[in-house]
């Protein structure tokens, strides 16, 4: 019996470029919720970037990739794990040497750049996502910070030995060839979704969780029942144990329904 589902937000809950989810998945969510289901988020996101689920509500909330997990009212911590100081620093050496934009996430939720392009305006138009300032890179030093993003694509993130030599306690994941999400070396949402199972005493085998990015694949291999989206790639798919429709055709309401958790 499943008692706990988690959802990815872009591409999931809400189609990528859109501000809004689907009537049907705000009526499947609803039906959840009836059924005495319990309903996640589980983000990439920070809570201060989580601006497009309307008027609902949720029992939790893990962001940030797994290394900041809130419960309902997006205050009280469950979980928290932050960026070695050591790799902080060594980025803000970094920054000094290279033009590329970094977006640095303290838990605290005042995000900020240390630069704007191209690849920085396309992902933030596309999220929707607040204005983010423009400040030095030396404000990260001694924050709390739970996640980074760094807007290149893959093969200059690999050539300039980003993980292997100035971030060697962080891992990268993305679901855009323009950015990529750095989260604390073991950090992702499986490890979050575990917090938040143990906190509200369920068990993993009672968990499914909805997800379309790279950066789900852990969770869709971790929970009991991992559902991609029919807009996910094939590499998402394959992780997954059941592949429903696209986001914009009732994938959430269909998988549900499919595999008898709703009515």
């Amino acid at each position: 019996m499943i008692k706990a589902v988690f959802f990815d937000i872009d591409g999931t809950l809400v189609p990528i470029g859109s501000g809004g989810i689907p009537d049907t998945t705000k009526l499947a969510l609803r039906m959840l919720r009836e059924s005495g289901i319990k309903v996640f988020i589980s983000s990439g996101r920070h809570p201060a970037w989580i601006n497009n689920l309307e008027d609902e509500t949720f029992d939790g909330y893990v962001t940030t990739n797994g290394a900041l997990c809130l419960l309902g009212d997006k205050k009280s911590v469950v979980y928290m794990r932050t960026i070695e100081t050591s790799d902080v620093d060594n980025l803000v050496k970094f920054v000094h040497s290279s033009d590329i934009p970094f977006v640095v996430v303290p838990a605290e939720g005042d995000l900020f750049t240390t630069d704007k392009d191209e690849n920085f305006m396309t992902v933030t138009r596309l999220l929707r996502t607040p204005e983010v300032p423009i400040r030095a890179i030396e404000d990260a030093v001694g924050r709390n910070v739970v996640q980074m993003m760094v807007f290149a694509p893959k093969e200059e993130i690999d050539e300039i030995g980003l993980f292997t030599k100035v971030l060697p306690h962080c891992s990268g994941t993305s679901w855009s060839p323009y950015f990529a999400d750095i989260v604390p070396e073991g950090s992702d949402k499986s490890v979050g979704i575990d917090k938040m199972l143990d906190y509200f005493g369920i068990d993993l085998s009672e968990s499914m969780a909805f997800g379309d990015g790279e950066n789900d694949m852990g969770m869709l291999r971790h929970v009991a029942v991992g559902v991609a989206m029919g807009n996910a790639s094939d590499e998402v798919k394959a992780v997954a144990d059941h592949v429903t429709t696209d986001v914009t055709a009732d994938g959430v309401m269909n998988a549900l329904k499919n595999l008898g958790v709703i009515k």
